[in-house]
């Protein structure tokens, strides 16, 4: 996997670290401990392209200025053979490098020769991870926050295995537990007022309740009548929320796959504790000291984990007692486990069953609080929560109509779910708004996210590659092909906005690393419309067309890589590349 921005920082530091041998072996300057100095890309690339300190990182070993290092380097630095033209002095001692025409040959044909596969790496290559994200209740039908972390899940998944990792997309389904048991009592409730009539029934304090419980108790009884009328309380129940979930959970999987989410495993939190292995787990933290029993329930020392992982990352005793940690409930007086144990038991099975090296959660950022309690039980149970398992926070969603805020959904009069929203926009807009900065509150215009201008990012991206794809279906017409990267002259792309062109297409490969890197796949989205918009400057300045025979091939080469890494790109978050609009 090529990364020529990567290759040019290591050339850079190699001649840096080569110039300072020349200048020692000849006595012009001092032998001395030195490291490799990094070397980045400058804000201002008018300084150069590339840019290094070793010099100034360098002054207090070999007792010199740094503009005497740095000439000194400059003197002994052999810049033939490589990727760049020129080397200068600026500032305090910086050593600023400047590209030849083989660096940007360099990277078309590092995108002619690897196609599809351009950008991505193998940094993670040998990582087992784990990204579990939606997971939301099979109590009711998705909504905004399960659309934004389904997008956020499913992209970030794809950077991961972008960068060579073994990715696992994962989808708990809760269908055990309290909120099973209340999702039980609305629809037996909704079942026996509609045999009854609404005023012998009384509904739960607690209930659910959407029209959709009303939906599934109506269509039970469509089916199959009067038939759990006289049954035994739990037994109308468990049938009735068997029911439920039996209808509830297709809708679900439906909804995503429009979405183009398709999950490797859906894991039910039932299996866990029909196994026995939540009470294994609760077991395993009384034998390791970490429970003790209170009011006839089993709790978990939290606050003492807690307190212990944090001392061990530097806090202060009196700034923890501020915290007021508090313990929790793994087994309640009744003698059932509460959803903390059973997430506890899911996330050990994730590390001590199926060997994950990492596991990513997507909630929301309403689940912080859970977040440190979690990573501090598996660290309890000797299986390094802290280290291995991460949580990405995603904020709020507000979803708007030209400015105005929109809680119902114009079809329905209910709040608007995952599959009102696809009824209103695309799944291509939907995918890309929702794969926004996790971290921060997004804005969702339904407005703009219809609208075919270059105010609508998707747009404007999507029609990037659906002109250059006209572009190559006109010139074909005239006999005209992209031609190879071996018959392209490249001192013919030397204009600012093709230059501009070639070193975006070189940081989509840098773009790939920093979103596995940082678990924030919109650096993606951000990327291409950039590109797109270093395209239509091109485009606008450049003629390709009737152009003269070999700058015409150069133009149309370029045009054409573009279109490789807007594909590559757009399909890396899960959006078509449409060849017409």
């Amino acid at each position: 996997m090529i990364n020529m921005i990567q290759n040019a920082k290591d050339q850079a530091a190699s001649l840096a670290m080569a110039a300072y041998e020349a200048a020692v072996a000849d006595g012009t300057l001092p032998r001395a401990e030195v490291k490799t100095a990094p070397v980045e890309i400058p804000k201002d690339t008018a300084n150069g392209d590339f840019t290094t300190t070793f010099a100034l990182a360098a002054s207090k070993a070999l007792r010199q200025p740094p503009r005497n290092i740095a000439q000194a380097l400059l003197d002994h630095m052999k810049l033939e053979g490589t990727y760049f033209a020129s080397a200068e002095i600026a500032g305090p001692g910086f050593l600023n490098f400047r590209l030849n025409d083989s660096w940007y040959a360099g990277v078309m044909e590092a995108v002619e020769a690897e196609g599809e596969a351009y950008g991505t790496n193998d940094g993670l290559r040998g990582k087992k991870i784990m990204v579990e994200f939606v997971s939301a209740n099979p109590t009711g039908p998705m909504h905004m926050g399960n659309a934004r972390g389904g997008v956020l899940g499913d992209t970030l998944a794809s950077v991961l295995t972008a960068c060579g990792a073994d990715v696992t997309r994962e989808f708990y389904v809760n269908d055990a537990g309290h909120q099973i048991d209340k999702f039980a009592h609305s629809i037996e409730a909704r079942y026996l007022q509609l045999i009854k009539g609404e005023e012998a029934v009384p509904f739960p304090e607690d209930g659910y309740q959407g029209g959709d419980i009303r939906d599934l108790a109506q269509a039970y009884y469509d089916q199959s009548g009067e038939k759990l009328l006289n049954v035994p309380e739990e037994e109308r129940q468990a049938e009735l929320a068997q029911y439920g979930l039996s209808v509830n959970l297709p809708k679900m999987k439906t909804d995503l796959q429009r979405y183009k989410i398709n999950y490797d495993n859906w894991f039910y939190e039932s299996t866990l504790h029909e196994s026995g292995y939540v009470a294994e787990t609760v077991d395993l933290l009384t034998e390791r000291g970490w429970t003790y029993e209170k009011d006839g329930a089993l709790w978990l020392r939290t606050a003492d984990i807690m307190r212990e992982n944090l001392l061990k990352a530097g806090k202060k005793e009196k700034d923890i007692e501020k915290l007021d940690l508090k313990d929790d409930v793994l087994r309640r007086a009744n003698g059932f486990y509460t959803y903390f144990a059973a997430d506890i038991a899911y996330h050990r099975n994730k590390f001590a069953v199926r060997g994950f090296d990492k596991v990513i959660n997507v909630w929301g950022a309403d689940h912080h609080g859970h977040v440190a309690r979690l990573k501090g039980a598996l660290d309890a149970l000797g299986l390094d929560g802290s280290g291995k398992l991460d949580i990405v926070l995603m904020q709020l969603v507000k979803l708007l109509r030209d400015g105005e805020v929109v809680r119902m959904s114009k079809r329905t009069g209910k709040a608007i779910s995952l599959s009102d929203l696809l009824d209103e926009v695309s799944v291509d807009a939907a995918r890309w708004y929702f794969n926004a900065k996790p971290d921060t509150q997004m804005d969702f215009d339904l407005g703009l996210a219809v609208r075919e201008d270059s105010e609508n990012p998707i747009y404007y991206v999507e029609y990037a590659h659906a002109r250059i794809c006209s572009l190559l279906r006109a010139m074909e017409a005239e006999g005209v092909t992209v031609p190879a990267q071996s018959g392209v002259d490249m001192s013919l792309l030397s204009g600012e906005t093709e230059v501009a062109l070639i070193k975006q297409i070189s940081q989509f490969c840098e773009e790939i690393r920093l979103a596995a890197r940082d678990y924030d796949p919109s650096h993606i989205n951000r990327y291409l419309q950039e590109l797109a918009g270093c395209f239509h400057r091109f485009y606008n300045a450049c003629r390709i067309k009737g152009e003269e025979p070999a700058v015409q091939a150069a133009r149309l080469k370029l045009a054409d890589d573009t279109r490789v890494v807007l594909r590559n790109g757009l399909k890396l978050i899960g959006v078509d590349a449409p060849e017409k609009m």
